[in-house]
């Protein structure tokens, strides 16, 4: 299990100590959070991986001032979320996992509505520009696409210029062009400053997006790094694969990938078939960790 400094002192984009919550059923009491410790700096782009019911999404809630804790000590951009007012409110931006409300304003409508809820709101036009809405500002919600719609949740979620915005698996139902635009976007918000906490089962999303990366599982945080540190992915090592004369498909795994192809190229004249050179993606090692992890938890 990783465990980082539990100690709360100055004011960091996201600060968690000890976390813990539990639901309650008349048969059973579940742990969704169980003494997790987090802290993310002022202007990162931060990804929480974890499997379904691995308590990210309590988790995030409680950040939010959604949801209240057992226990333990949070403070989101120096102030406890419990306690946060409507000026602490307007310093976050929320992008849920799904949405139903404003099926019946349009796309312009409804980002002027939230925009009327911030002192400093961004120009509806950059808006529909940096989410990829020019071309519908006047359809209703209801009248979107999955991915249209998925663009407005955006668009809402930064219309109010955010210090910390909280992205809950943003890019579902997107295409791939979509899902560029939206990661060049989520760069440009970093360059301004933003802080950003991202959920995503995408994990090249969260490769090509992320400064650091953390692992939670059975409401803990088990692992913490940067995406090509993760599990040691940076000294992993290297397969060399290639198929020999007869069609065999032959892998060498190695330290020294290099110089293996400078001796199978001596060997072998001419080109060599299907040579590749890989090391495990952050997607292996992600789901190494996770299965790793629930091996453990059974044989306690």
């Amino acid at each position: 299990m990783y465990t980082q400094s539990a100690t709360i002192d100055d004011v960091t984009a996201v600060d968690v100590a000890g976390l813990t919550k539990s639901y309650r059923s008349k048969t059973a009491t579940t742990k969704a959070v169980d003494g997790l410790d987090l802290r993310i700096e002022i202007g990162e782009i931060f990804a929480l991986l974890g499997p379904n019911g691995a308590g990210k999404s309590t988790a995030i809630e409680i950040l939010e001032g959604y949801r209240n804790r057992d226990s333990g000590e949070v403070t989101v951009l120096g102030v406890d979320p419990e306690k946060g007012d409507a000026g602490w409110r307007a310093r976050i931006g929320i992008v849920l996992q799904s949405t139903k409300d404003l099926t019946e304003l349009t796309v312009v409508e409804s980002l002027a509505t939230f925009a009327s809820f911030y002192p400093r709101p961004r120009p509806i036009d950059e808006v529909l520009d940096l989410v990829g809405l020019t071309d519908h500002p006047n359809q209703r919600g209801s009248q979107l696409s999955g991915g249209l719609r998925r663009r407005l949740d955006v668009g809402l979620g930064i219309v109010g210029r955010p210090e910390l915005l909280f992205l809950d698996e943003p890019t579902t139902g997107f295409d791939p062009e979509a899902r560029r635009h939206f990661w060049s976007m989520i760069e440009g918000l970093r360059a301004e400053g933003t802080t950003i906490l991202l959920t995503t089962h995408y994990l090249d999303e969260a490769e090509a997006l992320a400064d650091r990366v953390g692992v939670i599982n059975n409401g803990n945080l088990i692992a913490l790094d940067t995406p090509r540190g993760l599990g040691g992915r940076g000294t992993a090592l290297a397969t060399v694969s290639y198929r020999n004369a007869n069609g065999q498909l032959v892998e060498i795994e190695t330290a020294t990938p290099t110089q293996v192809v400078r001796e199978l190229a001596a060997a072998n004249p001419g080109e060599l078939s299907e040579l590749k050179v890989t090391r495990p993606s952050l997607e292996d090692t992600y789901l190494a960790m996770i299965g790793l992890e629930m091996i453990g938890r059974e044989r306690e």
